[in-house]
């Protein structure tokens, strides 16, 4: 710890504090989402999927690809510049764990909502969706908490980046 600068800490706070600050972003889009939306399309399939529906309906991914892509950039930055610091290794608990919940969205959310969005643009009836919907609403619920907890996570650990400086 003897080499650590006050230009290292400088550079760890600014990143450790980007990626909060994006990741509370992300958090605030996800809020909306699940408060707003959600409950809407998952209300009563197929007729509820109509918010998919067309030239003109709602599709999330390039949203979410993107602000995925720009976190996890800010994520894998900021424990690149702590990397000296003892916040490291919870950086990296913290980052596992969102890592994890990717893969979880990448293999059952991604998948579920574009088969439903395929669902709300073709005819034919699907069966059980409404069961399918609700399931992945009542999971999504686990997600959004999931990524709550890790980024409020980061909080103690600015805190405490935060108190090297005055040290």
């Amino acid at each position: 710890m003897n080499d650590i600068t006050q230009h290292y800490i400088n550079r760890a706070e600014i990143w450790l504090l980007i990626t909060t600050l994006v990741y509370f972003l992300m958090n605030g889009a996800q809020i909306f989402e699940t408060a707003v939306i959600v409950p809407k399309w998952t209300a009563s399939p197929p007729e509820s999927f109509q918010l998919f529906k067309g030239k003109y309906g709602l599709d999330f991914k390039p949203f979410w690809i993107g602000l995925h892509s720009i976190h996890e950039i800010t994520f894998i930055l900021a424990i690149i510049f702590c990397w000296k610091l003892e916040i490291r290794n919870w950086l990296l608990v913290l980052f596992a764990l969102h890592f994890a919940v990717r893969v979880w969205t990448l293999i059952y959310f991604a998948p579920n909502i574009i088969e439903f969005q395929k669902i709300a643009n073709k005819s034919g009836l699907e069966t059980d969706l409404l069961s399918r919907a609700a399931i992945w609403r009542n999971l999504n619920y686990i997600r959004v908490g999931i990524f709550i907890a890790v980024s409020i996570g980061l909080i103690p650990l600015y805190l405490k980046l935060l108190q090297l400086k005055v040290n």
